[in-house]
């Protein structure tokens, strides 16, 4: 559906070159002189790469219609996760690609955000932050709280991240997904 530059709003679709984006931010400009235009910064929804263009009053713009919804973590089988739909409870199928390096931190029942268009899931985040028990790690050295040293450790999931020396098997930390580093120890 072609939309004019005056119904931009951040947050939602839009198919440029053949590509889709998210509008992140917008500025519609009124000069004194000239007709109005608006600036607009875009991401790529696939690659996450940002794109900035500046659009004239008279340009049309294709809108894509993107739904954002939640879905739980169900279970895996080899490349394809399975994933439940909290509001239909239908279970969808997305491939380890549209996860990224979120497939890593993937818990039971874990709640993760997906965007979907034209039925189709092209994307899907797990939460910024999760809980996860240290199953795997060197033991935490007594009186080492500085964090001058790092080490590897094996959390639930499977997946390694860099905690202090004095973290030791069997504590619950919390991991930032985006990098995979130890945020802060948790307390049961």
């Amino acid at each position: 559906m072609a939309i004019t530059i005056n119904e931009i709003e951040g947050g939602m679709g839009l198919l440029v070159e053949g590509n889709l984006y998210f509008v992140t931010e917008y500025h519609h400009v009124k000069p004194g002189k000239g007709s109005a235009f608006v600036r607009v910064r875009l991401k790529n929804i696939k690659t996450d790469a940002v794109l900035e263009r500046t659009f004239r009053s008279s340009d049309m713009l294709e809108d894509a219609s993107l739904e954002r919804q939640r879905m739980q973590f169900t279970y895996a089988a080899g490349d394809e996760y399975h994933f439940m739909d909290q509001n239909t409870f239908e279970d969808m199928v997305i491939p380890k690609d549209l996860l990224g390096d979120g497939v890593k931190y993937l818990q039971d029942n874990m709640a993760v955000e997906t965007i979907i268009y034209k039925g189709q899931v092209i994307k899907a985040e797990v939460p910024t932050f999760i809980i996860a028990t240290i199953t795997e790690a060197d033991p935490g050295l007594k009186g080492d709280s500085s964090k001058a040293g790092y080490k590897p450790a094996k959390i639930d999931t499977g997946a390694f991240v860099s905690v202090p020396l004095f973290i030791s098997p069997g504590e619950t930390i919390k991991v930032d997904t985006r990098t995979g580093i130890y945020v802060e120890r948790v307390k049961k």
